[in-house]
């Protein structure tokens, strides 16, 4: 396949994430409303989801490794399609949620499948480049979301936004389908089998340099994640704007985050991946304290919040490609496990921090606020000691 497919093929597959969490963001007020459902019970459709995406993972992973990338990517797809119809065309919020839950599996093929399919194909070095250029397309497609689900839950309704999955999904499908080749030479014969999976686990698990790589990329993502849950509310009820108004405010946030990938991979060449994450470690936990100070002295205001996740989400455009394939780089034979337990990690986070928001009643201001100034710390932390120990990966 050219270097351009590959590229297109990962922008859409790593891009489904946030199409899938981002784009109904902007109707949770709204959906909370018509199907009668408490704040908690709404944002459970989105922490479920990030849960079973991350514990599907350990099945595809394992499973691509055996049988191939392109076989579980198709399957994972036509699922994703199905689930995503059913979403929209949900009666109450416990079909919703279990439809929820079901993409966020079918998700996990998608994800786990674009990463191993990097590692197959290129060197650790080319790999990250790569990696970066898709988490870049990620970024494009995540600053026309909130826009477009803004627009359809105002216009149309909330169900209008939740089908928008299904088309996206259904071009992807077809794409992989009549353009993706097989990415992986040597299918992993044992990858099933009890010995084989345990011999792969105990390998990567053991590993300081994945967990090293995996805490960065959990760290970062809790961030995100912890502004993806909150956002809606906070804009929307607390600051009083618009599904629109607030649509367009996170289709700037994306793009700091392209301009991460920008500087991560011009970062790369010059100092190396340990230090590339040591200089975004420091914007990070700027970002993050600077928005915990606002929140202290209650400076309730749109841009107090906003510049500071710029910063932060600059960062999380190095983290994220350096981590995800220095997770995987020590394993090329095992790339689609060692994704998948990369990936549990990162949701299992992503599923506790929402839990708590869950718990918190009323989302305010500072739930956003010193959540994310939380993950900022311990991403500097990690990018500091962690990965300046550990971080050392063989570029072949």
């Amino acid at each position: 396949m050219p270097s351009s497919l590959v590229v297109l093929v990962i922008s859409l597959l790593l891009g489904l994430q946030p199409v899938t969490t981002d784009l109904y963001l902007p109707a949770l007020p709204d959906l909370s409303r018509d199907l009668s459902s408490s704040m908690s019970q709404t944002q459970l459709t989105l922490t479920a989801l990030l849960l079973s995406f991350g514990v599907s993972q350990m099945a595809w992973g394992p499973l691509s490794d055996r049988y191939g990338r392109r076989p579980i990517l198709l399957w994972g797809m036509g699922s994703y399609v199905l689930a995503a119809l059913a979403s929209a065309l949900a009666p109450t919020i416990g079909i919703l949620l279990i439809a929820r839950m079901v993409q966020g599996a079918a998700l996990g093929a998608a994800v786990m499948g674009a990463r191993a399919i990097v590692r197959d194909l290129y060197s650790v070095t080319d790999g990250t480049r790569v990696m970066s250029k898709g988490l870049t397309g990620l970024g494009i497609l995540a600053c026309l979301c909130a826009p477009v689900g803004g627009m359809l839950s105002e216009t149309i309704s909330w169900r209008a936004a939740l089908l928008a999955l299904a088309v996206f999904g259904a071009v992807t499908y077809g794409l992989l389908f009549f353009r993706l080749k097989e990415s992986l030479v040597h299918p992993k014969l044992d990858a099933l089998k009890v010995s084989g999976l345990w011999s792969s686990w105990r390998q990567i698990l053991r590993h300081p340099t994945f967990w090293s790589c995996t805490i960065l990329s959990a760290t970062t993502f809790g961030g995100l994640f912890t502004f993806l849950a909150t956002s809606s509310f906070v804009f929307i009820q607390t600051l009083g704007l618009s599904r629109t108004e607030y649509g367009m405010v996170m289709f700037t946030m994306p793009l700091s985050y392209i301009l991460g990938t920008v500087v991560c991979r011009m970062l790369l060449p010059r100092f190396g991946l340990r230090r590339s994450v040591a200089f975004a470690g420091a914007i990070s936990l700027a970002g993050g304290t600077m928005l915990g100070v606002s929140a202290m002295v209650d400076l309730h205001e749109g841009w107090a919040i906003m510049v500071p996740v710029y910063l932060f989400m600059i960062a999380h455009g190095v983290h994220q490609p350096c981590s995800q394939m220095g997770s995987i780089a020590p394993f090329p034979q095992a790339a689609g496990t060692a994704t998948a337990l990369n990936g549990f990690f990162m949701m299992l986070v992503a599923f506790a921090m929402g839990a708590w928001l869950g718990a918190q009643g009323q989302i305010e201001v500072k739930h956003l606020a010193y959540g994310i100034w939380f993950w900022g710390f311990l991403t500097a932390l990690t990018a500091w000691t962690l990965m300046q120990r550990y971080g050392h990966i063989d570029q072949s």
